[in-house]
């Protein structure tokens, strides 16, 4: 994931709203040093509003019960995708954590989407595994979190950036086993080739998701989508799901109405910027779509694609409130 490359028109306005944040704010993003080129904006609120109280249901309109997601759990499949090591394309950290995630949905209708990919480095096998669990309602809801790493770190286990997401789908996975879901079918998308093999471009990132999208689109299953969420470093301690300009409006607000139903607001938006991640593909052909991620990563986030996004940033209560912050939204889906 990337902060989408900011108009030159727009440059000066988004300097001034950096360097009064600078000022006023005590946490901002900055670029990396890979990405020098680009204009990351500040933080759009300077202190966080206080926490609300957890709310004793979803709400008064559904017996429903709360969402309940076990951040423990979560964060043990972390520390066992970790196990495998660096796990871009082509390793054999990637086969064996392809084989790891196929071997937990045992039971599951588990989809398998291989293809091969042109890089700059060469041609690299992409594997998009998708579990499909039926609903009642006709269309389907689509939650998705990539599960490689980045190819020019070796030494890069990924646990935030590729673990996290990874992880928390497992646990939705464990959620949704073997129950009769009354309203959209949601398919779970471990999605491949996230990464960048050399620089960030629109054609050396998300390999996964466009052939996927362009794929749907073809076969008629994108017009089924009514909302494609996407995960992404959602794990660190310091939670602060960043909201994102290229995610489609109503869909950023109902995210928003599950957070402070759940009486996590706090945790969510204090922070404004496009982003260019998985869900952009599918935006393009004009599915809904949200990208949930925390790209503050440490101060300045300097963990950000370093070998020190190592599982002691992660924190159990980040990924309950992220998988409980997603299932909300998918109960409020399905009570539109």
């Amino acid at each position: 994931m990337k902060p989408r490359r900011i108009a030159s028109s727009l440059l000066t306005g988004l300097l001034v709203l950096i360097a009064a944040a600078t000022m006023g704010c005590n946490k901002q993003q900055q670029t990396p040093s890979e990405a020098s080129a680009e204009v990351k904006p500040a933080a759009a609120t300077s202190a966080a509003p206080s926490p609300a109280p957890r709310a004793s249901s979803a709400d008064s309109t559904s017996a429903t019960p709360r969402p309940d997601i076990n951040g423990n759990h979560v964060l043990q499949y972390v520390k066992e995708v970790v196990a495998f090591g660096s796990r871009p394309p082509g390793s054999p950290g990637h086969a064996k954590l392809e084989q790891y995630i196929v071997g937990k949905l045992k039971g599951v209708n588990v989809e398998q989407d291989k293809f091969t990919a042109q890089t700059p480095v060469g041609k690299f096998p992409i594997n998009n595994i998708i579990a499909k669990f039926p609903g009642k309602k006709d269309g389907i809801i689509v939650v998705a979190g990539h599960y490689d790493t980045l190819y020019s770190q070796p030494k890069f286990v990924g646990a935030n950036d590729g673990g996290s997401s990874t992880a928390l789908l497992l646990a939705f996975a464990d959620q949704l086993r073997g129950k009769q879901l009354d309203g959209y079918s949601v398919w779970l998308l471990w999605t491949d080739g996230e990464e960048a093999f050399v620089n960030w471009t629109d054609t050396d990132s998300v390999y996964g998701t466009r052939q996927l999208a362009q794929k749907w689109q073809q076969d008629g299953t994108a017009k089924k989508i009514k909302a494609f969420i996407v995960v992404d470093m959602i794990g660190d301690a310091d939670l602060d799901i960043l909201k994102d300009t290229d995610s489609t409006p109503w869909l950023n607000d109902l995210v928003y109405q599950a957070a402070t139903n759940l009486g996590y607001q706090s945790h969510f938006f204090q922070q404004t910027a496009p982003m260019e991640d998985d869900h952009i593909p599918f935006a393009k052909i004009g599915v809904p779509v949200v990208d949930l991620i925390d790209f503050s990563y440490g101060y300045h986030n300097v963990f950000w694609h370093t070998p020190e996004d190592t599982v002691d940033k992660l924190s159990p209560q980040s990924l309950a409130i992220t998988g409980d912050v997603v299932l909300e939204t998918i109960r409020l889906l399905n009570a539109k």
